[in-house]
C-alpha cells in the first residue's frame, strides 16, 4: 500500500471512531422495559392527579351548591318559623286579652263546704265567710296597690279518703248540689270558682269529665294536688302523693278544648306542690296559652320554711305563674305565725296567686 492508501484508511479509522464515540451506547433489553415501565407508571401518576383535581374541583362545586341550597332552606325555615311565631303571638295576645294572670292577683278561700277540719270554706257561714274574704282581700290591696285583686273559693270536689269507698278508689265525689252552691256564692260576690281533685286510687282523666260541665263556665277553673294522687295501690294519708306532668298536660289539653269550643277566655289550672317529688317532670308542663298554669307552693309551717319550700320547688319552675298558701291554723303551730301580704310579695318571683285554708 502506498503512503496515500495508508493515510486514507487512517482517515477512515479515524472517522469510524468519532462516531462511535458521539452514539450511546445501545441500551440492554432489561433497561428498556424499566423505562417503559416508569414513563408508563408516571403518565397514570398524571393522569390520576388530573382525575383528583377534576373530582375536587366537582366536590368543592357540589358543597357550594349544597351550601347555597342549604342556607335558601334555612332562610326558608326562619320565615315559616318567623310566621308561625308571629300568627302564635297574635293568638296568644287575643287569648290574653281575657287572661287573669298576671295583670290581677287572685286570692282564694280553700276547703271542703262538707267538713269544716278541711280549711276556711267549710269553717264559716256563707255571709260571714264572704265578709272574712272582702277583708283579706283590702289587705292585698293596700299591700300591692298595683295590682287589682280578684277573690275566689277554692273547693274540693273530689277528695281523697282513708276509706276505700264501694269502687275500691279512695275519694269522695262531692254532690253536684254542693258544687252548685259554691259556685252560686261565688257568683253573688263576683268571685271565682276553683275545683280541686284529690285523685286518691282513681286518675285525673277518670276523675275530670264529671267536672267539665262546670267549667264550660268562664268563672270556673281547675285545680290538681299530687299530694292526694296516691297511684294503684297506695292509701291517702300514709304517704304523700305523686303526679306526672302527662297527667297535668292531659288536664291542659281538656281545659284548652273547652276554651276553643266554646269561645271562653283563658283557663287557669292550679297544680299544687310543697315537695319535688310531688310533681315528676315539671320542665315538661305545657306552655298554652289558652290554659295558665299556676304552681302553688301550699306546705304549712314557720316563714323561714315556706319560703325555703317556695324558693326550692315553685320559683325555679319556668313557663308557669306561681301561687303561695297560707294556713289560717297549722301555720300558727308550735308558736309561729301567719306570713303578712307584705313577707309573701317579697319573695321572688313575687306569687300571683294566694290561696288560704
Amino acid at each position: 500500500m502506498g503512503s496515500k492508501g495508508l493515510i486514507l484508511a487512517l482517515t477512515v479509522l479515524a472517522g469510524s471512531a468519532c462516531a462511535a464515540r458521539s452514539e450511546p451506547p445501545a441500551l440492554p433489553e432489561p433497561d428498556r422495559d424499566v423505562a417503559a415501565r416508569e414513563d408508563s407508571i408516571a403518565r397514570e401518576r398524571a393522569r390520576e392527579a388530573r382525575e383528583a383535581a377534576r373530582a375536587a374541583e366537582e366536590a368543592r362545586v357540589r358543597a357550594r351548591a349544597d351550601s347555597v341550597a342549604r342556607a335558601d332552606s334555612l332562610a326558608r325555615a326562619r320565615v315559616e318559623e318567623e310566621a308561625r311565631a308571629k300568627a302564635e303571638a297574635a293568638r296568644r295576645a287575643e287569648l290574653l286579652e281575657g287572661a287573669i294572670l298576671p295583670r290581677r292577683r287572685i286570692v282564694a278561700y280553700y276547703g271542703n263546704p262538707q267538713s269544716e277540719r278541711m280549711g276556711i270554706l267549710g269553717e264559716l257561714p256563707r255571709d260571714q265567710l264572704l265578709a272574712h274574704l272582702r277583708d283579706q282581700l283590702r289587705e292585698w290591696e293596700r299591700a300591692d296597690p298595683s295590682t287589682p285583686v280578684v277573690p275566689a273559693l277554692h273547693m274540693i270536689a273530689v277528695m281523697a279518703a282513708g276509706d276505700s269507698g264501694r269502687d275500691g278508689r279512695y275519694r269522695v265525689r262531692m254532690p253536684d248540689r254542693v258544687i252548685e252552691r259554691i259556685i252560686n256564692m261565688a257568683a253573688d260576690a263576683n268571685a271565682l270558682v276553683f275545683l280541686d281533685i284529690q285523685p286518691g286510687r282513681s286518675t285525673v282523666e277518670a276523675e275530670l269529665p264529671r267536672l267539665l260541665p262546670w267549667l264550660q263556665q268562664p268563672t270556673v277553673h281547675l285545680a290538681l294536688d299530687p299530694e292526694w294522687d296516691m297511684g294503684p295501690n297506695a292509701t291517702p294519708g300514709r304517704r304523700i302523693g305523686s303526679m306526672d306532668a302527662s297527667t297535668i298536660n292531659h288536664a291542659i289539653d281538656q281545659l284548652a278544648k273547652l276554651v276553643d269550643e266554646h269561645d271562653l277566655p283563658p283557663k287557669i289550672l292550679i297544680v299544687h306542690r310543697f315537695t319535688r317529688d310531688m310533681v315528676r317532670n315539671p320542665d315538661q308542663i305545657k306552655d298554652d296559652p289558652r290554659v295558665q298554669v299556676v304552681l302553688n307552693m301550699d306546705g304549712w309551717g314557720a316563714p323561714t320554711l315556706k319560703r325555703s319550700s317556695y324558693n326550692s320547688f315553685v320559683a325555679p319552675v319556668e313557663d308557669v305563674h306561681k301561687g303561695f298558701k297560707l294556713f289560717f291554723k297549722n301555720d300558727r303551730r308550735d308558736g309561729s305565725r301567719l306570713m303578712t301580704p307584705e313577707e309573701v310579695l317579697s319573695l321572688s318571683p313575687a306569687p300571683i296567686y294566694i290561696q288560704y285554708q
